[in-house]
């Protein structure tokens, strides 16, 4: 099936499903998941289990080596299979379906926040810095630093990241 056919504003919560004991990817996901359906609950037993996610929270980000923050913005259907050294801003908004590899950093410069789009696929190494807008269905090869926007449908590589194959064409 082709990417284009593939809804980028439905998520697909089955990618966050963990079907082995040892996916620390997942399970830090499912932490914060966690943590943020509760966190505004009010009452002594959500109080305690809210700690008790943010011990999980904090194991699971010792373990990957990820600096994913508990209050991110993140879009359902995220898949991050290998998380170690992945930082992601704060106030940084990641769209569903999107898939990040190891070693990509997200991350602000000047105020700016980077905003990443539905079904976006970020490859190992990759640095969003600033404020910056990823379309749709975009790819950003390895090692990609993209200071620029990105419009829908696009592939982009290099240091900095240039626009090497457009949706539209």
């Amino acid at each position: 099936m082709s990417d284009k056919f593939i809804s980028a504003t439905i998520p697909d919560w089955s990618r966050e499903n963990c079907t082995m004991f040892w996916q620390p990817g997942k399970k830090l996901l499912a932490s914060i998941r966690q943590y943020q359906r509760l966190r505004n609950k009010a009452s002594f037993f959500f109080d305690s289990f809210i700690q008790v996610l943010l011990l999980q929270y904090r194991f699971w980000s010792v373990v990957t080596g990820a600096d994913i923050p508990i209050n991110s913005s993140l879009g359902g259907g995220l898949l991050i299979t290998h998380p170690n050294g992945i930082v992601i801003h704060p106030k940084a908004k990641i769209g569903p379906n999107c898939l990040i590899f190891q070693q990509v950093t997200i991350d602000s410069r000047d105020g700016g926040i980077p905003i990443i789009g539905d079904n976006v696929d970020i490859g190992a190494g990759a640095k969003i810095i600033g404020n910056v807008s990823i379309g749709n269905h975009v790819r950003i090869g390895a090692n990609s630093v993209v200071l620029k926007n990105v419009p829908d449908n696009c592939t982009v590589i290099g240091i900095p990241a240039r626009i090497v194959k457009n949706g539209t064409e």
